[in-house]
């Protein structure tokens, strides 16, 4: 615990196994109290490894998706009692030293919810971001930031951590369970007035590092052009789905299936 918080650390993993251990030898556990992995019905031995590691590891038996994964992340982190909670892609594309920096932003009520940010620092392209997706998260993020009148430097990491009160609060439900998942979160979050921040994160890409391809990169590059509209149409009083506040929550009495205690 810090500050009295209960800190719980989720990674939704698909295929995870050759960096899973890696990732999760490099979590200062000091600051941690649980970590919990989601595997989404991985073709190879994820499971297995976090079973050799000792992860409470819940296992879906379909492929949900990327958002579907963490759906499960954050019901299973609620669920035993958290109160800060860290999302951590376990590809080690992004470092878990980092975690108590993180974790820190938002015990002592700095912050509601904190982003890794490969931006800040011009980390990315040293990190081996491929040219073509750091200029689309260059546009992306200041189109972004235009429609929601904000100021991040980046809203596609997958390195991401937020308190209790956002995961009840936020109608998590609505959101799809595809990659778009990461962007409708980050809208909701402006839309109820959370307070975000970011610290600088170094990035690596690797072979074994999880990325989507091109075409799945442009579907989700439509994706966040058409909640950012929706957003800027929710604040003018036409409001969908992921910007009602009466929306669908979390079910936190719906069970999961662990696979291994």
């Amino acid at each position: 615990m810090l500050n009295g918080k209960k800190v719980v650390v989720v990674m939704p993993a698909y295929n995870a196994e050759k960096t899973l251990k890696q990732t999760y030898e490099e979590i200062y556990k000091p600051f941690i109290d649980e970590v919990i992995l989601v595997d989404d019905n991985s073709k190879d031995n994820t499971k297995q490894v976090s079973k050799e590691l000792n992860i409470k590891t819940i296992v879906h038996k379909e492929n949900k998706g990327y958002g579907g994964n963490q759906k499960s992340c954050y019901k299973a982190a609620l669920k035993s009692g958290a109160d800060i909670v860290v999302m951590l892609h376990p590809d080690y594309q992004y470092t878990p030293k980092l975690i108590p920096a993180i974790v820190s932003m938002m015990a002592f009520g700095g912050y509601d919810a904190v982003l890794a940010s490969r931006m800040l620092g011009n980390s990315a392209l040293k990190g081996g971001m491929p040219f073509y997706k750091f200029l689309a998260n260059r546009f992306l993020t200041i189109f972004e930031n235009i429609l929601t009148n904000q100021k991040l430097s980046e809203y596609h990491t997958g390195f991401r951590g937020f308190t209790k009160e956002v995961l009840e609060a936020l109608p998590l439900a609505e959101c799809s369970d595809d990659f778009i998942f990461d962007n409708e979160m980050i809208a909701q979050m402006f839309y109820s007035d959370f307070k975000i921040g970011e610290v600088s994160c170094p990035t690596k890409y690797f072979k074994e590092a999880s990325s989507i391809n091109f075409i799945r990169s442009c579907k989700y590059g439509f994706g966040v052009l058409w909640v950012s509209i929706k957003y800027r149409l929710a604040k003018l009083g036409i409001k969908s789905k992921i910007f009602d506040k009466n929306g669908k929550k979390l079910d936190l009495n719906s069970e999961l299936e662990y696979y291994y205690q």
